[in-house]
């Protein structure tokens, strides 16, 4: 199966995960799927990833979610698309959005590499706003 958009794909595949309380997903590899999933571990939303190599040139990459011990809630409470390929949302680091007053994180993908709406505005680079995780 082709997906359109394989961003909202992956996002569709944690968030169907995380609403299954599945410990572990597997997500048909790209190289901006695992950049989003190394900011996904870096700031602490999952608890690890691997890379796989499988019989096509694609690969997978298997996430091990993130819940707490006690109360059993994910790490990540919400996943949502900003730019999708109908509509790309393009943002100057001037104007980089605040995810949930700070506390929650904006992916872009920018000419560094994709990294968090935090580190864009330290470097002084705006990109394409992939999505806000919270």
């Amino acid at each position: 199966m082709k997906t359109t958009d394989p961003i909202a794909d992956y996002l569709t595949r944690l968030r169907n995960a995380i609403k299954a309380r599945h410990r572990v997903v597997e997500v048909p590899a790209s190289n901006i799927k695992k950049e989003v999933t190394k900011v996904l571990f870096d700031k602490g939303y999952i608890l690890n990833y691997k890379f796989e190599d499988t019989t096509n040139s694609q690969g997978n990459i298997k996430i091990a979610l993130k819940y707490n011990p006690e109360t059993k809630e994910s790490a990540i409470t919400k996943l949502q698309r900003v730019s999708s390929p109908g509509l790309r949302q393009y943002k100057p680091a001037s104007s980089l959005p605040k995810v949930l007053n700070g506390l929650g994180i904006a992916i872009l993908s920018t000419s560094r590499g994709v990294i968090t709406d935090k580190e864009a505005k330290a470097m002084n680079v705006g990109g394409e706003v992939l999505c806000y995780i919270y």
